[in-house]
């Protein structure tokens, strides 16, 4: 699935997800080695615009990595705990930081959601939480 965001006069198209966290990022070596680096940084503004109104489930029904190739991935998702989601299933990434940074979220209820929240995602509010772009 691909994912698009316009910034200023130009609609940047992020093709999959992960190209979309890694675009996320703040500049790093690694991403342009592997030619996933934002190439400004109004691209990388759009992909966290972008990223802020992706859907929390998508990350499970979208892997960064295929299920079928990596051995970490088929742990997550094997391991997810779909009734711990459920509080924030419907959120976005930028409601879930939204929400995170509320008063709702205090240690006992953040104990009982792990379970349930990905690496990635955790990965993608730790990305809006660099910028600040507020959607819900």
């Amino acid at each position: 699935m691909a994912y698009a965001q316009t910034v200023g006069r130009h609609r940047y198209v992020f093709g999959d997800l992960r190209t979309l966290l890694a675009r996320a990022s703040p500049d790093r070596s690694g991403d342009r080695l592997a030619g996933l680096a934002a190439s400004a940084e109004e691209e990388r503004v759009a992909a966290r615009l972008a990223l802020a109104n992706v859907p929390l489930s998508r990350f499970l029904n979208e892997p960064v990595i295929p299920y079928e190739v990596d051995e970490v991935t088929r742990l997550i998702l094997g391991s997810h705990d779909a009734a711990a989601f459920a509080p924030v299933a419907a959120m976005t990434v930028g409601a879930f930081r939204d929400w995170l940074l509320s008063d709702a979220a205090a240690s006992q209820v953040l104990q009982e959601l792990a379970p349930g929240v990905t690496p990635e995602m955790a990965a993608a509010v730790s990305k809006l939480m660099l910028s600040g772009p507020r959607h819900g």
